[in-house]
């Protein structure tokens, strides 16, 4: 039993080796996203401080030793906030991209195999949603459930839908004109055997890199949506909640309270990006380097 695990290991360590050699960029992005997983499963151990507590003796306190990203206007250690607002980032971003990803591949496997009416009817209101742009519709969404996490990863739920039902009929479209779903049907399989066992696993690839570029799209949406008091409310560590936080009173005074959070969210979107760019062209075989 010791030799295949040893192979299946060297496998995925060749494949990964091999990945990295081919795509240096996505080979970062990658590790820069496995940094912030790290930071953000140890933040209690990696944070100097409690994200939470207040010093108001040590208000507005410039980047130094004790402090390296200074502190906010409430004496709250900067560096120990972006690392827990890590967490939120993850949570959200994950969470929604997921779902998001995950019941819009349903939704477009549903449309392509039973085509006709259903196919018309899901494929208008995809279009529907479709027309408002991401921020738009997620505000839309947000204003009528409220603020919170729960809400925020419905809002950023539903503008997914769409982008990755579409991406995934595309592909299942060609995949019902297959002798093996014809097979199926006819040994009398159920519709539901047929797109989760026959044809789920066609249309992985597409999926798979639908659900890591919209990582980087809900982590920027949390952010803005926090920023403008759509998303989680103080104190909770976020990333855009510290943006709205550096209000322009203090532009002149601390400017490393808008600073550090928004590099803290321009890597980490274009970690999820790039990693998501490789990704196609590795799964995408007019693409794949040989």
């Amino acid at each position: 039993m010791e030799f295949p695990v040893q192979c299946q290991i060297e496998g995925c360590l060749n494949a990964v080796l091999r990945f990295a050699r081919q795509r240096p960029l996505g080979a970062i992005g990658a590790a820069i996203v496995f940094v912030m997983i790290f930071a953000a499963a140890l933040a209690g151990v990696v944070a100097p401080f409690d994200p939470l507590a207040t010093d108001y003796g040590a208000m507005l306190q410039a980047p130094s030793a004790a402090h390296w990203f200074g502190t906010d206007a409430f004496g709250r250690d900067v560096f120990s906030r972006i690392i827990y607002g890590s967490r939120t980032a993850l949570w959200v971003g994950f969470a929604s991209s997921f779902v998001g990803a995950t019941l819009g591949a349903i939704i477009g496997l549903a449309s392509a195999y039973f085509g006709g009416k259903v196919d018309l009817i899901l494929q208008r209101f995809m279009d529907l949603l479709l027309s408002l742009p991401l921020i738009i519709l997620a505000l839309v969404v947000v204003s009528l459930l409220g603020s919170g996490i729960t809400n925020l990863i419905l809002a950023i739920i539903v503008p997914m839908l769409p982008r990755c039902a579409l991406v995934v009929r595309s592909s299942a479209l060609a995949l019902r004109e297959l002798p093996f779903v014809e097979a199926a049907l006819t040994l009398g399989a159920s519709h539901s055997r047929i797109i989760f066992r026959h044809m789920l696993p066609n249309v992985m690839a597409p999926y798979l890199i639908m659900l890591t570029a919209f990582l980087g799209q809900a982590i920027l949406l949390e952010a803005s949506l926090s920023f403008l008091g759509l998303g989680v409310s103080e104190p909770t560590a976020a990333w855009g909640l510290m943006l709205r936080g550096a209000a322009v009173e203090f532009a002149e005074r601390a400017p490393w309270m808008a600073l550090f959070p928004g590099l803290a969210i321009s890597l980490a979107v274009f970690a999820f990006n790039i990693f998501g760019d490789s990704l196609r062209d590795a799964l995408d075989p007019k693409l794949r380097v040989l």
